[in-house]
């Protein structure tokens, strides 16, 4: 090689390496943190009833010295929601209750429901993110141990919200009837399908509307961890809509291509957004959030900034025959 060659190979290299060094710092210190609201509606409520605003918060991830990220969260009260589904993984740090705790205060008296994901339970560890092109992560069990019997009580006791996992519940709100079922994290196999059958049959036979032939009742399915098993069990429930987060919505894309992976065995174009799901020739609207943080120890994001949804359900036309 002559000596103008080499030079501008190392030139090359250096542009490269510059290149490299920019993109992670953008996606390090600016898109982490560009905190975005997507909004979606979905015409599922029975024709005449009032519009009702859901609050989708998946993923926060959060860490106790995150005053931007808690701040942020705080100021979605602005859109007035009307019920709050929050699709697990909301600590990042084995002393993050307390800031979680402030985080979702604006939110007491709010209706709301909720899952667990791993993160809920044990900590984040470091792991190469490569790994993830392999399949799905797996959990290790040298990860921090979180204090989520305290978590559960915060949701239950003090915001008022209902625990899905692995159960199913119900509730009026502006006048629509809606029932939820949801399950523990798929990720780490902790969904009881076997279970959800007889969960949603219970709350079908004692919900309070049992003998009331009063407005159709809408199917709201929650989940942490969108894997195909789950998503197909939620349709032939008769899910309406479905929520679920756990993808990061792939974390690091590139723009206009799928996420390279998902972290679970949902198509790669279905890793956000919202979608319909098919399975048996029944369907559900999707909503998989791209989610509001990261692992302390991968915390970067690009083409996709984390996000908090707002869904309006809103009534179907007036049919006639």
């Amino acid at each position: 090689m002559s000596p103008s060659a080499g030079k501008t190979a190392a030139a090359s290299l250096g542009i490269a390496a510059a290149a490299g060094v920019a993109t992670f710092a953008y996606g390090a210190l600016v898109e982490r943190t560009r905190y975005t609201v997507r909004q979606e509606t979905l015409s599922i409520l029975e024709p005449g009833a009032r519009p009702i605003t859901i609050l989708h918060l998946a993923d926060i991830h959060l860490a106790p010295w995150q005053h931007d990220k808690q701040d942020w969260i705080r100021s979605l009260k602005i859109f007035e929601p009307d019920l709050i589904v929050n699709t697990g993984d909301n600590m990042g740090h084995e002393l993050a209750l307390a800031a979680l705790e402030y985080t979702l205060e604006p939110f007491a008296g709010t209706p709301g429901v909720f899952v667990h994901g791993s993160n809920d339970y044990s900590g984040p560890s470091f792991s190469n993110p490569l790994r993830y092109f392999l399949g799905p992560s797996k959990h290790k069990v040298k990860n921090s141990v979180l204090d989520v019997a305290a978590m559960e009580s915060y949701f239950e006791d003090t915001l008022g919200w209902l625990n899905l996992n692995n159960r199913a519940r119900a509730m009026s709100i502006r006048g629509s009837r809606i029932e939820f079922f949801g399950v523990n994290d798929a990720h780490r196999g902790w969904d009881r399908l076997d279970q959800l059958p007889g969960a949603i049959d219970e709350e079908r036979e004692n919900v309070a509307w049992a003998d009331d032939p009063g407005p159709e009742v809408v199917s709201v399915a929650v989940t942490h961890a969108p894997y195909q098993r789950v998503l197909d069990a939620f349709v032939t429930h008769g899910a309406d809509v479905i929520f679920g987060g756990h993808t990061h919505g792939g974390q690091v894309r590139l723009p206009g291509l799928p996420a390279p992976v998902t972290n679970c065995d949902i198509p790669r174009d279905q890793v956000s957004g919202l979608s319909i799901w098919e399975h048996a020739q029944k369907s559900a609207y999707l909503n998989v959030s791209a989610g509001l943080g990261t692992s302390i120890y991968a915390p970067i994001r690009l083409a996709c900034p984390p996000e908090a949804v707002v869904v309006t359900l809103t009534a179907r036309d007036f049919s006639y025959s």
